[in-house]
């Protein structure tokens, strides 16, 4: 008997629009096996990065497949986590590859105007809404056609999210926001800083008030706001600000938070013995 599956649902997305806030974790070490070890975590999404981790094609594809697999990894009945794929740049063709790879959301980073954004929706839709290419026969996202009305159902299922990390983008806001097609905004806090002329420093007062207008305007648009803080007190207050996905921490910080507070606890010890030794 013929298999035939229906196009998955984008649990993400579907979250968001309930207004169901969406607590993520940051991927930067560009591995499919630490990807499937913190899959079975339990965050609602991870952010594969392809902006600023060492990741292509290839390696993406493998923490995608590694995060489907971590299922058994989970309580009964329980789903894996939302993997959100984040661009270099807002190329028409790079998204298209992404998309084939079987990526449901999208991060495109430094879009600065509703035209960028406008453009992005497109890259993200089948004629006649946009110029994605048509290739489900080679593609991941159709499960190689065993998803018989992919083309038809895609469209409906990709979550577009834009990044606003700019004072130009912070201007043109409201427009990006209300743009038809864009599901979120993502504020950047460090490259806004930097835009700001204060480069380093997210929590100066200025970013900070910028941040919390940017995420009140977002909701104003009727589209989710998220962010990525890597601090408790951050993250539970744009939480409360109405964010409603927001990555709370990342891979490579938590590695290293883990194994220098776990070296201190030993040198403290050893230093202990050192001392009373004399």
């Amino acid at each position: 008997m013929e298999r035939k599956l229906q196009t998955p649902t984008n649990r993400f997305k579907q979250a968001m629009a309930q207004r169901q806030a969406q607590i993520g974790l940051w991927l930067g070490l560009a591995d499919a096996y630490s990807a499937e070890i913190l899959a079975g975590t339990g965050y609602d999404w991870l952010l594969v990065d392809g902006e600023h981790a060492p990741n292509d094609l290839r390696s993406i594809l493998h923490q995608l497949q590694a995060i489907a697999s971590a299922t058994s990894a989970l309580p009964p009945g329980a789903q894996p986590p939302h993997p959100v794929a984040r661009v270099p740049v807002g190329d028409t063709a790079l998204i298209k590859q992404f998309l084939d790879l079987g990526v449901q959301t999208l991060l495109v980073p430094m879009v600065d105007t509703a035209e960028q954004a406008q453009q992005l929706v497109r890259a993200t839709r089948y004629a006649p809404e946009g110029v994605r290419g048509m290739g489900s026969a080679l593609a991941r996202a159709s499960r190689w056609q065993a998803h018989p009305r992919y083309v038809h159902e895609a469209n409906a299922q990709i979550c577009c999210l834009v990044q606003a990390e700019t004072v130009t983008a912070m201007q043109n806001l409201d427009a990006i926001a209300t743009t038809p097609g864009v599901d979120g905004v993502f504020i950047g806090p460090a490259d806004l800083s930097a835009s700001m002329g204060h480069p380093g420093n997210p929590m100066h007062p200025d970013v900070q008030a910028m941040i919390a207008q940017a995420i009140a305007r977002i909701l104003k648009a009727g589209k989710a706001p998220g962010i990525l803080s890597t601090s408790e007190a951050q993250a539970r207050q744009w939480l409360a600000a109405g964010a409603r996905f927001v990555a709370v921490g990342a891979d490579t910080i938590v590695l290293v938070n883990g194994a220098t507070q776990l070296l201190k606890t030993f040198r403290a010890d050893t230093s202990a013995q050192g001392s009373s030794s004399y």
